[in-house]
C-alpha cells in the first residue's frame, strides 16, 4: 500500500508540473508566428475593401480612411463571365487532378515493382525530364498537332504530362511497403492490377493526398495553357480571366494618367487584392481536409526509398 501510494504521488506531481515555463515560451512563440502568418491575408482582405484614393494617399493600411466596394464591383461587373470562368476552373481542376493522380500513381507502382524489368532505365527517363526540357516551341507544336487548341482538353491534357517530382515522391513511398505483401498477393493468385488497387494504392493514401493537392493547386492556378492555347473567351479559366481584367484596368489607368483627365480613379490596387480573395477561397476550404495526409505524405515519401 505504501509503495502504491508513493507511486501515485509522483504521477500527480508530474501532471501538475507538465506545463513548464519553457512550454509557455514555446506556445507564445508559436502564437506570435501564427499571427505573422495570418496578418498578410487579413491585410489583403482589408485592402480589397479600401477606396483606391485612400490607397494612393496612405498606402496599404489595416485601418483605411475610406471603405469601398468598387474593386468587387469591377471583378463581378460581368457576373456571368466570372462565374463561367469559375466553372471552367473547377471542371479542369477536378478532372485534371483525378487523371493526373491516376497516371502518376500507376507509373509510380510500375517503378516500385521489383518484378518490372528495366525499371531503373525508366526511372532515369523520368528523371531526365526534371533536368532538361525541349522548350516552348516544341511544346506548342505538339499541342497543336494533337488538336489541343480552343477546347477544354487543351486546359487538361498538357498538365497530364505529370510532374516527375510527384512521381518519385509516390514511388519512394511505395518502396517502403513490405515486399511480403506483394508476394503473398501473388501466391493468392492476384494480378498486378488487383495488387495495385487493393494493396498499394490504399496504403499510399497519405502521399497520394499530398500529390492530389499539388496537382489541384497547379490546375487551379494555371493561366499559361489558356494564354497559349485558348482564343475563345468562353473557355477562359478564372486565373486568366482575372489576369486580363487586371491588364485592362492597368491600361485604362495609364491612359487616364497620360491624358491627365479628371475623373473617377480606377481601383487597380484594390482589384489586385480582390482577385486574390476570389481565387484562394476554394484552396483554403480544400486544404484542411488534406492537411494530415499532406504532412504525413511529404515526410514519409521524402524519407523512404
Amino acid at each position: 500500500m505504501i509503495g502504491s501510494k508513493s507511486g501515485r504521488i509522483p504521477r500527480r506531481r508530474q501532471k501538475l508540473q507538465r506545463f513548464t515555463p519553457l512550454d509557455f515560451v514555446i506556445y507564445v512563440s508559436i502564437l506570435i508566428f501564427s499571427l505573422f502568418c495570418v496578418l498578410p491575408f487579413f491585410l489583403i482582405l482589408i485592402v480589397s475593401f479600401t477606396d483606391e484614393a485612400s490607397i494612393v494617399k496612405n498606402g496599404y493600411s489595416f485601418f483605411p480612411e475610406t471603405f469601398s466596394l468598387k474593386a468587387y464591383t469591377m471583378v463581378f461587373k460581368n457576373g456571368g463571365a466570372i462565374f463561367q470562368s469559375y466553372g471552367i476552373s473547377i471542371l479542369i481542376t477536378v478532372v485534371g487532378t483525378v487523371l493526373a493522380v491516376c497516371i502518376t500513381s500507376m507509373a509510380a507502382f510500375t517503378l516500385a515493382n521489383k518484378s518490372v524489368q528495366c525499371r531503373k532505365g525508366l526511372s532515369f527517363f523520368f528523371f531526365f525530364t526534371m533536368i532538361f526540357n525541349a522548350g516552348i516551341v516544341p511544346w506548342y507544336m505538339v499541342c497543336r498537332t494533337l488538336g489541343l487548341v480552343d477546347n477544354l482538353a487543351s486546359l487538361i491534357v498538357p498538365g497530364l504530362m505529370f510532374n516527375a517530382f510527384n512521381l518519385f515522391l509516390v514511388r519512394n513511398f511505395m518502396n517502403g511497403i513490405p515486399d511480403s505483401l506483394l508476394e503473398s498477393a501473388k501466391l493468392d493468385g492476384a494480378n498486378e492490377i488487383v495488387i495495385a488497387f487493393r494493396i498499394y494504392f490504399p496504403l499510399s493514401i497519405p502521399v497520394l493526398a499530398a500529390v492530389t493537392l499539388f496537382y489541384a493547386l497547379g490546375y487551379w492556378n494555371d493561366w499559361w495553357n489558356a494564354i497559349m492555347l485558348i482564343d475563345n473567351n468562353k473557355l477562359y479559366p478564372l486565373q486568366y480571366f482575372l489576369f486580363k481584367l487586371q491588364s485592362e484596368i492597368k491600361m485604362l489607368r495609364d491612359l487616364q494618367m497620360q491624358s491627365a483627365s479628371a475623373g473617377v480613379t480606377l481601383p487597380s490596387e484594390s482589384v489586385k487584392m480582390a482577385t486574390v480573395i476570389v481565387t484562394i477561397g476554394p484552396i483554403i476550404f480544400l486544404y484542411p481536409f488534406l492537411q494530415k495526409y499532406f504532412v504525413k505524405g511529404l515526410v514519409i515519401g521524402g524519407v523512404k526509398g
